[in-house]
């Protein structure tokens, strides 16, 4: 799957993030993101992601700016939602939604038969969202992580 260009009446397109959005992607998740307890994203972080799966971050472009992302990490075996974020004034109008049927059909694509989504457990926003798109938390599992 090659950049999503998909306009709706709104302006709104979905499509791939390219190098060149770094510095926009680092701003914009400085203001929209969830950023407690992970570490800190960098320019080097999203091109080492962007050349190793080109087509993994997606980014909602309304007018040229961005206003929500998630990335849709394959690995060959899962399938992983992650960094899924939206401007906080533009929630709720279904940019989220459009943002995880992008991503679960660049997933289903590359074979994967079940989506995860890290959601932070304060999160109940996110909860929300995630549950309306039929994700259910997972309670025999726990994430457990080590800096590297």
């Amino acid at each position: 799957m090659n950049s999503i260009n998909t306009p709706t009446s709104s302006g709104l397109t979905i499509r791939t993030a390219q190098s060149a959005d770094s510095d926009a992607l680092l701003a914009f998740w400085a203001v929209a993101g969830e950023n407690q307890g992970r570490p800190t994203d960098s320019a080097l972080c999203i091109k080492e992601l962007l050349s190793r799966d080109p087509e993994s971050l997606l980014i909602a472009d309304l007018n040229g700016c961005i206003v929500g992302t998630v990335i849709a990490g394959w690995d060959g075996w899962r399938a992983h939602l992650y960094r899924l974020a939206v401007l906080p004034k533009l929630r709720g109008q279904g940019i989220a939604r459009r943002l995880i049927e992008h991503a679960e059909e660049r997933l289903r694509a590359l074979g994967a038969i079940r989506f995860d989504a890290m959601v932070l457990s304060a999160n109940d926003n996110g909860a929300a969202m995630w549950a309306a798109l039929g994700y259910e938390p997972q309670d025999n599992w726990t994430r457990w992580v080590k800096p590297a």
